[in-house]
């Protein structure tokens, strides 16, 4: 179990000049407040006048402006020995207005969470307070204001579904309880690390495991990659520099083997070359995670750029939805799109399948389509038909001399096509497929790395 502080004591681990804002006017439905609560539970009244003498607080949440690291946000934080960091209508009154105060100071939301659901002693009125924060939730993202949160032990409940779940970067202490099923109401036989911190990061719930130790320069890098856009106007992510020149191969075949070679770079280099320092997003927040492809965001001479590389194996529908997700998340806040291209194609196995590799392929190319910041694309490796195609930008892709774009493998278009296997490298000249081939056709902007024209 991790280590449960105060509310005032992990504000304090993580932030500097903490300013507590007043407890907003109540937004109660049914007019003037009642003995006993909204639904008049006996003794509630006498239990959070206990809660308040036991913690120094007068509600579960407190909020209010902050420095992290530097940077100015709003700061929401739960006091779990306040009737376990529960959810009723005061607590919602503070989520709500500390999303609008980060709206209206244009600076992003921290949450520090630590909540076991919503607060029975208020009966539904306290269920409600999830569509107030769903709400607060829309707003912030219209505003292209970043949430990044911090879940603490425990996370559960509505506090998990809402706040937590619905951030844009989720931080997680290790060992912390992180679920919408709290410990008192799970299956007597369930799997006791789905229910964990690292169970939601092996699943692609949340970006990662932060010692406490290690908050404070976490979120401060975080807040650095989400909020540096504003700073100055976005401009396009230029193609990264080709790790190794080359003059582009002189055989369609030769394309292929270049690219399916294992000496080349991979875009894992790329992207240490490029960026000077970068965290990554994980996973597409329905279960699934694809660790040949990697997200996230990097800064390139200290301007913001989002990612999205494929790491040269067959990508899953996980690693579609991911890229995705954070190519909408980067468009929502205004900063530039990167995507490196290496794969034989989409993922075409049974399990790939069931998993929705269709529905996940056509959300990558809706995404990239519907970017309004720029998006920069380089195929570095294998450009396998659709599945490398999704993650390219329409009209400003590049590639490098070990590249290759194709409909469709080679060994594969001679199958369809009745052909001996050895005729698979004519068939790879035929498809038009080398990288100078790609800018003739006008399917990419240029060669980068090239070393000398081609001789025809």
């Amino acid at each position: 179990m991790a280590e449960r502080r105060t509310a005032r004591e992990v504000v304090a681990l993580v932030a500097d000049d903490f300013a507590a804002l007043p407890a907003p006017a109540a937004e109660a439905p049914g007019g003037s407040p009642r003995s006993d609560g909204p639904i008049g539970w006996a003794g509630y009244d006498a239990a959070r006048a206990r809660a308040a003498e036991k913690t120094g607080e007068e509600e579960s949440v407190l909020y209010g402006r902050a420095t992290v690291d530097g940077r100015p946000v709003v700061l929401v934080a739960f006091e779990f020995g306040f009737l376990g960091g529960s959810l009723g209508q005061a607590a919602g009154d503070r989520l709500v207005a500390a999303y609008r105060a980060a709206v209206a100071d244009r600076v992003p939301l921290v949450s520090l969470v630590a909540t076991g659901g919503s607060r029975m002693q208020e009966g539904m009125i306290a269920l409600t307070q999830l569509q107030r924060v769903a709400e607060a939730t829309v707003r912030l993202r219209s505003a292209g204001v970043p949430h990044v949160t911090v879940l603490r032990d425990p996370s559960t409940g509505g506090g998990w579904a809402t706040v937590g779940a619905g951030a844009d970067v989720v931080l997680a202490l290790p060992s912390a309880q992180v679920a919408f099923a709290g410990s008192r109401v799970r299956p007597r036989d369930a799997d006791p690390s789905a229910y964990t911190a690292e169970g939601q990061y092996a699943h692609g719930h949340v970006d990662a495991l932060v010692e406490p130790a290690d908050l404070r320069t976490t979120l401060g890098l975080w807040l650095r990659l989400l909020t540096g856009a504003g700073e100055q106007p976005p401009v396009p992510a230029p193609p990264p520099h080709a790790l190794t020149e080359a003059a582009p191969p002189g055989t369609g075949w030769e394309a292929v083997v270049r690219a399916r070679s294992a000496a080349r770079p991979r875009a894992g280099a790329y992207l240490d070359a490029y960026f000077d320092v970068r965290a990554a997003v994980r996973g597409d927040r329905a279960g699934g995670v694809d660790d040949g492809v990697e997200c996230g965001f990097g800064l390139r001479a200290g301007r913001p750029v989002a990612y999205a590389a494929q790491g040269g194996t067959a990508t899953r529908p996980a690693g579609f939805r991911t890229a995705a997700r954070l190519i909408r998340l980067a468009d929502r806040l205004g900063i530039p799109v990167l995507t490196l291209i290496d794969t034989p194609g989409a993922a075409n196995d049974a399990e790939a399948e069931r998993a929705g590799a269709g529905p996940a392929i056509a959300e990558a190319f809706a995404a990239v389509a519907d970017a309004r910041v720029p998006v920069t694309s380089l195929l570095v490796g294998e450009g396998g038909s659709g599945g490398a195609l999704a993650l390219a930008a329409r009209d400003n892709t590049w590639v490098v001399p070990d590249g290759y774009f194709s409909v469709i493998a080679p060994e594969l278009a001679s199958a369809i096509l009745k052909r001996s296997p050895d005729q698979a490298p004519v068939t790879a000249d035929q498809l038009r497929l080398r990288p100078q081939d790609l800018v003739d056709l006008g399917i990419v902007r240029g060669i980068v790395g090239q070393t000398e024209a081609p001789s025809e």
